[in-house]
């Protein structure tokens, strides 16, 4: 079975990717903060019969990276990384002028550092997997100016880079940054908490992020609407 690594899986968009995975049959390495949280989810897609490996830790830990890596060899590899673990830098979210710096350090350890560290420890096994793919998961707050977005909107512009240059030296791989688009998350709930108005489940972005790696589209930046209207 094909075996992903998904970093910030144990709610939200993290979580409903990995259960629409487990349904396909892949096998689970599982990373979140929160340990509790993190074995639940785990337990309940172990009732798709997926092998799940759950392991809580930071992902701007070298070690708990490599752990994730590790655990994935275990079940036969990397076929797939999915970079959905994100900090905000502030919450709630404040404007530049207020931005605290370590805030700002921590976006961009979290958003961009780590996730190149893991791509970095992953990449003998992707490369070696039959049709290894990266996907990172970004922001229209990387590509638009909105107010108190621009420590976080910083980091995945920065994130966006990366994944662009990854896909130009690593041909044989597929690297798909995608913006998701509006959700209801724990992480939007924390950023502006005073927005109520309704917003879609994380499990409505699914199909779109299936669609990349069923179709396996060239390397590039992704708008989950956008693939979502095209079907």
């Amino acid at each position: 079975m094909p075996v992903a690594i998904i970093t910030g899986a144990s709610k939200g968009l993290g979580r409903a990717f990995a259960e629409a995975l487990a349904a396909r049959g892949w096998d689970l390495v599982l990373d979140a903060r929160d340990a509790g949280v993190l074995q639940g989810t785990a337990t309940a897609l172990e009732a798709y019969g997926a092998r799940v490996t759950a392991l809580p830790g930071d992902v701007t830990d070298a070690g708990h990276r490599a752990a994730l890596v590790a655990g994935a060899r275990l079940l036969g590899g990397v076929d797939l990384l999915v970079s959905n673990a994100s900090a905000l830098g502030a919450e709630p979210l404040v404007r530049l002028a207020e931005l605290p710096l370590e805030g700002l350090r921590r976006a961009l350890e979290v958003n961009v550092v780590a996730a190149l560290g893991l791509v970095r420890e992953a990449l003998p096994s992707l490369r070696a997997a039959p049709a290894g793919a990266v996907l990172t998961v970004s922001s229209d707050a990387a590509a638009e100016a909105y107010e108190t977005w621009g420590g976080y909107g910083a980091s995945k512009a920065a994130l966006d880079q990366l994944a662009a240059v990854l896909g130009a030296e690593e041909p044989g791989l597929r690297v798909w940054a995608v913006d998701p688009g509006d959700m209801a998350t724990d992480l939007y709930a924390a950023a502006v908490p005073d927005d109520d108005d309704p917003r879609p489940d994380p499990v409505s972005v699914v199909p779109a992020l299936l669609r990349l790696l069923d179709e396996r589209p060239a390397s590039g930046r992704y708008g989950a609407p956008a693939l979502l209207e095209e079907r």
